[in-house]
This record gives structure tokens, sequence and C-alpha cells, in this order.
């Protein structure tokens, strides 16, 4: 709340350089406000009573919105990126596909590895499970198993997360 909604009917007044007014009527605290060519800012209207401040509001404004931008640069996103392997892959796919999956790990992604099964592959689905074992154990010295292989209709898929 800025200026004249303000309506309660005392608050404690903080000055333009932070020193501390202390609790008056918020009609007085307003005249303060425009005497001095700047706006009344209701900081913490939960507070009793009401705590205002003797700022510019659009500087205010524009300083808020900096902090949540500069908040916002330094978060970190970690996406979860996919690898799809066949039950009947050969070894230098394989590498390959292990190469891919370092290089995404190294970044601070996560990696979803999924083994897809067509046709006839259906009933051999217990037999290539050690495709996904051998793919976490090759991976280990950089990477660690974050949901465990299981079974999702037609195909396995486990995660893997960089170790830390």
């Amino acid at each position: 709340m800025i200026n004249e909604q303000i309506r309660d009917r005392e608050v404690r007044l903080i000055g333009e350089n932070g020193d501390q007014l202390g609790v008056m009527s918020s009609r007085e605290a307003q005249k303060i406000a425009d005497e001095a060519g700047l706006d009344l800012v209701k900081i913490a209207p939960t507070a009793k009573p009401p705590v205002c401040k003797v700022i510019d509001y659009g500087k205010y404004r524009y300083e808020l919105a900096r902090k949540e931008k500069d908040a916002k640069k330094k978060q970190k996103t970690v996406e979860l990126k996919e690898i799809r392997l066949s039950p009947n892959i050969e070894a230098n796919d394989l590498n390959t596909k292990m190469n891919a999956a370092k290089k995404f790990l190294t970044k601070g992604n996560k990696v979803k590895i999924t083994l897809r099964f067509r046709g006839r592959e259906m009933a051999h689905m217990n037999s290539s499970k050690h495709i996904l074992d051998d793919f976490a154990e090759k991976l280990s010295d950089i990477a660690v198993v974050e949901k465990a292989p299981k079974v999702e209709g037609r195909s396995i898929g486990m995660v893997l997360a960089e170790k830390r």
C-alpha cells in the first residue's frame, strides 16, 4: 500500500535515512512524506502497529525487481536428459550413448536411461535388464543411480545423477 491507500489509525514510521520516527497517526506520517517529496509505503502490514517508510516508491519497486532478477540468475535448474537404448544394441553404440550420458552428467543434469522393447523383444525383458546394470556400473565413477531400473509399460527406465 502506498500514500492515501494506508487507512490505519496509527503507524510506526521510518524516515528516508532509516531512522525511527516513532508511532504516529497515518495523516501525520503522510504529511512528513509529502514535505520530503517522497512516498509513504507500508512495508510491514502485519506488525502492530503497521510499519511504514518514507521512500521513493519508483526506486523501491525497481530495486525489488532487480533483487528478484538476481535471485533468479543464481538459481540452478537441473534438466532431465533422456537416452534411449534398444535390447540388441552393439558395444560401440553403447559406448557412444555412455559418452553422451557422461557429457550430460558433467554439465550437472540428470540422465534417464530408457531401454525400449518392440514386438517380440517384449518376451525377453528380464534377460535385457543387464544392459542397464552394465551402463550404471561403467558410469559409477561419475554417477550414482538415483532411481533403480523399473518396468514402465514397453520399456525399462532408470535415472542417474552426478556424484557429489
